[in-house]
């Protein structure tokens, strides 16, 4: 028996027995007595029965398991999922023009051999500043083959675009930041690459998602879903998601093949670093407020039943404060309480003691809120980083900070991962978000090795007797 593969529209079209191809990438025939050829193949991973054409439909992730089944059957395939990745490799000279002058350290080969036995399928979590770009790269040159690179934010896009035009002689395509450009060689924003996938998911056998975590959001899975390409590299420094949407993740880019954690790097190809936890009371006034606040959430979801033992209890508090007044009081207090905490005012005292002690070094600043950043910038004489921070005025402060014209900077979230940061020895986080991987990344950003082969110092500031000090204990 003969089965016949297609790529159309997202899906995996598998064709049996007597259906023969429609002149348009389709099929035609006999659709009762294909269906029954169908029958007759062995089991084959996400095929259901498409009673229109008489052939079998997949989501294109599919498609690598479905080779697979049909090989271990010894079913005779006629593939052509990919003729559109072939054209591309060919027109582009893939195979003279993909080399790399990077040499791998001994663990980002361990982690490069990790993936390739695992089926060229997998997640590799390093650290920030460990190299993972470089990992892929190598990986790029090994498989030679049309490689498209989906990355969270359009600064990501820009450095992976000069790296691979820097590392390879091919055109770089770019889908993202005004532009719409495919090239054997590609690199994308997740959101552009929600929007191209369909019709461009047989272009592509290799696809790396750095930043992986991020394809656990519900709508960029259809990135992962609507391609075919077979060879699947996620890159993330912590894989994990408090949602547990990283098991989503891992059935469609593979398995945590390799992870090193920073303690395992730090002192050789990271710098050694100490955390230093400082914590500060609130004012008199503060406290009364936090408390109050704090109160009325903690009544809340005490009589609501609200344990918030996964995300969907806090998830279920903002789905009744749409029609339940005393729920949206909680949520409220909820939200003051923490500004409380997160900007308290002794906080900006103690970090004025810190950069005092820090005169000579490279500091980075980090804080929740954006109020709190300008406050900080007026204050202290900070350059000062935030969402609102035009893409060139960012691009002229990081290039200062890397030259030493500045010293130091104030950010609000926005360097926690998807910016190149110039290397800085000293971290200050005022406030944050808690969670262990927006403490991770942020702690990458001082590990970079140091020329003098100093330390890396980062300084939790924390809220005594808040949920802020909690959270804070539970991670370390």
């Amino acid at each position: 028996m003969n089965v016949r593969l297609t790529y159309e529209d997202g899906t995996i079209r598998v064709a049996a027995g007597g259906a023969a191809d429609d002149g348009a990438g389709g099929v035609a025939g006999d659709g009762e007595a294909d269906g029954d050829a169908l029958e007759s193949l062995p089991p084959l991973p996400g095929v259901e029965s498409d009673p229109r054409s008489g052939t079998g439909r997949a989501p294109a992730h599919r498609y690598a398991a479905i080779r697979r089944a049909l090989e271990v059957a010894g079913v005779s395939v006629e593939d052509h999922v990919l003729d559109a990745s072939d054209r591309a490799a060919e027109a582009a000279g893939l195979g003279d023009g993909l080399s790399t002058d990077y040499d791998l350290r001994e663990y980002q080969r361990e982690a490069l051999d990790a993936w390739r036995d695992a089926g060229d399928r997998g997640v590799l979590e390093l650290p920030t500043g460990a190299g993972k770009t470089v990992i892929a790269i190598r990986a790029m040159v090994e498989l030679g083959v049309p490689t498209l690179v989906v990355v969270p934010t359009v600064d990501l896009l820009d450095q992976w675009q000069r790296e691979l035009e820097a590392e390879f002689d091919v055109p770089i395509g770019r889908f993202g930041g005004g532009e719409q450009r495919r090239e054997a060689i590609t690199v994308s924003t997740y959101d552009s690459a929600y929007l191209k996938a369909e019709g461009v998911g047989d272009a592509f056998e290799f696809v790396v998602f750095d930043e992986v975590h991020h394809l656990g959001g519900e709508g960029y899975r259809d990135v992962a879903r609507l391609l075919a390409a077979p060879a699947r590299l996620g890159l993330t420094a912590t894989f994990e998601r408090p949602d547990g949407a990283h098991e989503a993740v891992a059935e469609l880019i593979g398995d945590r093949v390799y992870a090193l954690d920073v303690d395992d790097l730090a002192g050789g190809h990271l710098a050694p670093y100490d955390i230093r936890r400082i914590e500060v009371e609130l004012t008199p006034d503060e406290r009364e407020r936090y408390d109050e606040k704090q109160g009325t959430f903690v009544e809340y979801v005490r009589d609501a039943g609200i344990t918030f033992t996964s995300g969907s209890d806090y998830r279920e508090l903002a789905k009744r404060s749409g029609n339940d007044p005393a729920a949206r009081e909680a949520l409220l207090a909820k939200q003051d309480a923490r500004e409380i905490m997160m900007n308290a005012r002794r906080k900006i005292d103690r970090l004025e003691s810190i950069l005092d002690r820090h005169r000579d070094d490279r500091v980075i600043v980090f804080t929740a809120h954006t109020d709190l950043v300008y406050r900080l910038s007026e204050r202290f004489l900070l350059p000062a980083i935030t969402a609102e921070t035009g893409a060139k005025e960012r691009r002229e402060i990081l290039e200062r900070f890397r030259e030493g014209t500045y010293g130091r900077v104030v950010a609000a979230n926005v360097l926690d991962e998807g910016v190149d940061v110039p290397d800085a020895n000293v971290a200050v986080v005022l406030s944050g978000s808690g969670s262990e991987r927006e403490f991770t990344q942020r702690l990458g950003r001082v590990l970079r090795p140091k020329e003098d082969d100093g330390r890396a110092v980062l300084y939790e500031v924390v809220s005594a007797e808040t949920a802020e000090e909690r959270v804070a204990s539970r991670r370390r």
